[in-house]
């Protein structure tokens, strides 16, 4: 399994029905892409204060690298890649990705 942890800088002005729109369209996925097997949204609730200003994000479960390639290349994966760069302070600056194994 591959874990794909998507960690977001929204820029100040982003709503929260906009981040929520982000996260519905992320678990909406789900329903067309095979092997994508679950997907955990939200605000990062650590009292560390090691965030980096990456204070949202999301995890999505897939069951091997190949679907995650899949998922990467796929139209609708796009789409909302795009919303998220648009949402986040800095485009893709805001944006950190880290894949492992699980």
């Amino acid at each position: 399994m591959i874990r794909h942890c998507v960690f977001l800088r929204f820029k100040a002005a982003t709503q929260a029905a906009e981040k929520q729109a982000i996260y519905a369209g992320i678990a909406a996925l789900k329903d067309v892409i095979p092997g994508m097997l679950e997907v955990a949204c939200g605000p990062n609730v650590s009292t560390e204060g090691l965030d980096g200003g990456f204070v949202d994000g999301f995890i999505v479960t897939f069951e091997d690298a190949e679907v995650r390639d899949y998922y990467l290349r796929h139209p609708a994966h796009m789409e909302v890649a795009e919303r998220i760069v648009r949402a986040t302070d800095g485009g893709l600056s805001g944006v950190l990705v880290f894949d492992m194994e699980a």
